[in-house]
């Protein structure tokens, strides 16, 4: 309404259409300014529970200026109606400075823009704005910027993922550094995009690491360590900038060799794996022949040693019983040297089974099957349990049918007489 009465009062027409009545109008022009205080005394009545004054209650003013009119609002009531008007807005300004900040968050109050204080969890109130205003900041929440791919590993930024090894090699790393907010004025005031920072910092952290390793160390066995390292450098560099960000977590998504490259780089794994694969297999071939090997050899000395002992032993023996039987030599040389001569004779043929025998008479060697008789001995005595008393024993090959085989000492006998 106000801004009506401006525009209405800034109308360079304003009461130059004589033809215009009290109640405006006749061609379309502006409203005279007694019709518009008398709109404005209404509704301000209004809002201030004032009743409509008036004898005849009438609404309009004659053209002539005799009919009744609306009372106008003296300046005592005016005055009063604007100054409640005017604590009420100075009420609601005042309120405005109430701000809630909860317990996982901090309220930052900045007067005339600079830093003022920081605010705990609770109800909190500062003064008005434009003095001053405040910001919330969530020191609990996790937030988190993903390198080298956006939402999933499928969508990949190669400007961000390639890098370059220290053997010279091209890899791909996608990654997600996850962080929180440790310091709300040094997160709003010292860096103008913290969360960019934070996009560069680690981009450069991981493309330090990534250039001081090799590439089967990056692929493989090293990610758990590169993703350690890079968290360090990456928080090394946000506390020298002062960003007031702590990093929880780098997380390693995928380490792998460029698309274009990606089948060959499959070949030589394999290759590699191949080549593992037989190494294993010899290994383990080797672990088994070798302890054998060595376990045959050790075998074999062993039993060269107990035979080097064994020889030992008897040499030892010998040499001691010759000792002795020297000394009975010395005592009676002629019986010593008749039982030695008889000894040997007794080792030489129990070792053999034939013998040949000088005939005097008629010069022809004798053929004795010494060996087929002492088989039959043998089987004979090995039988003879199981004979009965009247049962006659098998006679040996070649001898006469009714006749028993010949004793040891007859054949002596005859061989001698022969």
């Amino acid at each position: 309404m106000i801004t009506g009465i401006l525009m209405s009062l800034n109308d360079p027409g304003w009461g130059n259409d004589p033809g215009r009545g009290r109640g405006g109008g006749g061609r379309g022009g502006p409203p005279d300014l007694d019709e518009l205080w008398r709109d404005f005394n209404k509704r301000l009545s209004g809002m201030l529970g004032q009743r409509r004054g008036g004898p005849s209650g009438g609404g309009g003013d004659e053209g002539g200026g005799g009919g009744p009119r609306l009372p106008f609002l003296t300046p005592g009531q005016f005055g009063g109606g604007a100054g409640v008007l005017f604590g009420l807005v100075v009420a609601v300004w005042m309120a405005s400075g109430l701000y809630i900040v909860d317990a996982s968050e901090r309220g930052v109050v900045m007067t005339f823009g600079r830093y003022s204080e920081t605010t705990d969890p609770g109800l909190r109130w500062r003064l008005p704005w434009p003095i001053q205003k405040h910001e919330v900041i969530n020191l609990a929440g996790v937030r988190t910027i993903e390198i080298g791919y956006r939402g999933t590993e499928k969508n990949r930024v190669p400007k961000e993922a390639l890098m370059l090894t220290d053997d010279e090699n091209i890899v791909s790393v996608q990654f997600a550094v996850q962080y929180l907010l440790k310091s709300p004025k040094d997160y709003l005031f010292n860096h103008r995009t913290p969360d960019e920072a934070v996009m560069q910092a680690a981009e450069t952290s991981i493309r330090e690491v990534v250039g001081k390793s090799r590439m089967d160390y990056v692929l493989y066995e090293g990610r758990d360590v590169i993703a350690a390292n890079t968290q360090k450098s990456i928080q090394d560099i946000l506390d020298r900038y002062q960003t007031g960000i702590q990093i929880r977590s780098v997380t390693m998504q995928s380490t792998q060799p460029p698309e274009q490259v990606q089948a060959a780089f499959d070949d030589a794994v394999k290759a590699g794996q191949d080549r593992e694969r037989h190494k294993n297999e010899g290994e383990a071939y080797a672990n088994d022949v070798i302890p054998r090997a060595r376990g045959t050899a050790s075998r074999l000395l062993e039993e060269a040693q107990g035979y080097r002992a064994r020889l030992i032993a008897t040499a030892e023996g010998d040499a001691a019983r010759f000792t002795k039987l020297y000394v009975e030599y010395a005592k009676a040389p002629e019986v010593t040297r008749q039982r030695l001569y008889l000894e040997t004779m007794q080792q030489v043929f129990t070792n053999t089974s034939k013998v040949l025998i000088d005939s005097r008479a008629s010069g022809n060697l004798l053929y004795l099957p010494l060996d087929k008789l002492m088989q039959q001995t043998g089987a004979v005595a090995a039988a003879a349990p199981t004979l009965d008393a009247g049962e006659r024993r098998p006679a040996p090959a070649g001898a006469p049918e009714g006749r028993d085989p010949p004793a040891r000492g007859q054949l002596t006998r005859e061989r001698g007489e022969r």
